[in-house]
């Protein structure tokens, strides 16, 4: 409407401005215009009118905007801040879009948290749109379409923290429904950019308030109680492991022991065997020595051979109290000394009566 008022302004002008190019008679006072005037003051007239209907075109953008050109409502192009020109109206016209202008979306409602409780969640998104073109012919009502999606994107991001992380507004959660949120838009293609999401306020309904402190008192203990049972496991199972581990050591002491000393003892029978190879008579005696010696050597007890052919028991720990006792036997009387073992030096063969009474 005003393009239309100024031109009509335009044309009174230009036809008050043809009025005067028209000549005047001298002597009646009424002015009679001449064929040639009437057609130059009209050529005139179409160029002036010519020349204002193409600067009608010349249009400027501010910096903070952009001009979308549509040539008989179809789009021809996108021009950037400055004077710039298009075809005058009715063949384009310029619509100019403030792409750097801040936007913001808020929203209210009810969500649930990972742990299955109900919060009041308070958002607010904001964001620009530096797409004119996805902006005017991509969707009807970008406010709508925006805080539909915006809820939920944080819904999403809600039900995936815990209701201590909602409460205390974990900035994850405004990370997370922001990426989802640009992510959605960007599948639509509206030509909107998020530039913050944020958790204004998070609250817990009245109506489920006792019921949740409960809730969360049970899930105390739970916590707790784990935390005492992980504490026996961490005090058990250690002691458990270092006693398996002893007992492998010790498993592995004892065998290595004992192939040792049967290796040792293999060792010592491939030496005697060789010896008894060579000497066989020499080597078996030396063998009974040895192993008489080995019986005795630790013996409390003392067999003595009578004259009358029996054979008697003495304590050995009574007669090594220091001197030698006497001891009557019933057909005569005998001094016993402390016990001595056999000398190895004497062949067997030469005491026999020695080599009948010691079993």
């Amino acid at each position: 409407m005003a393009k239309q008022s100024d031109l009509d302004e335009i044309l009174r002008n230009i036809q008050r401005r043809v009025a005067t190019l028209f000549g005047r008679s001298g002597g009646s006072g009424s002015a009679v215009a001449s064929p040639a005037s009437v057609h130059r003051g009209l050529s005139i007239g179409l160029i002036v009118l010519a020349l204002l209907w193409l600067a009608s075109g010349i249009y400027r953008v501010d910096a903070q905007e952009k001009a979308v050109i549509l040539r008989f409502g179809q789009y021809v192009q996108t021009t950037g801040p400055g004077y710039n020109w298009h075809l005058p109206w009715p063949i384009e016209r310029d619509i100019v879009v403030n792409v750097s202008r801040l936007y913001s979306v808020t929203d209210d409602t009810s969500m649930l948290t990972a742990d299955t409780n109900l919060v009041e969640v308070k958002s607010a998104v904001q964001y620009t749109q530096p797409d004119p073109l996805k902006l005017l012919f991509r969707v009807r009502d970008v406010e709508e379409t925006l805080a539909q999606v915006s809820e939920s994107a944080m819904r999403e991001a809600v039900g995936q923290a815990s209701l201590d992380r909602a409460l205390a507004k974990d900035p994850s959660i405004n990370e997370r429904a922001q990426i989802l949120l640009q992510q959605t838009l960007n599948s639509y293609d509206l030509g909107v950019h998020i530039l913050s999401v944020k958790l204004t306020d998070v609250m817990v309904p009245e109506a489920v308030q006792d019921a949740q402190r409960d809730v969360l008192k049970a899930d105390r203990d739970g916590q707790r109680i784990q935390k005492d049972a992980e504490g026996y496991r961490n005090d058990v199972l250690p002691r458990a492991r270092g006693a398996a581990a002893k007992e492998v050591l010790d498993a592995e002491a004892y065998r290595l022991q004992v192939l040792a000393l049967a290796q040792g003892q293999t060792a010592r029978f491939d030496q005697v065997l060789t010896q008894y190879e060579h000497s066989p008579v020499v080597t078996r005696e030396r063998m009974y020595l040895d192993t008489m010696e080995n019986v005795y050597k630790n013996s409390r007890k003392v067999i003595v051979d009578t004259k009358s052919g029996n054979m008697m028991y003495l304590p050995l720990d009574k007669l090594i109290l220091g001197a030698a006792q006497t001891v009557t036997l019933p057909n005569d009387t005998m001094t016993v000394a402390p016990a001595r073992l056999p000398d190895a030096s004497v062949p067997l063969a030469e005491d026999p009566a020695r080599a009948r009474g010691v079993r």
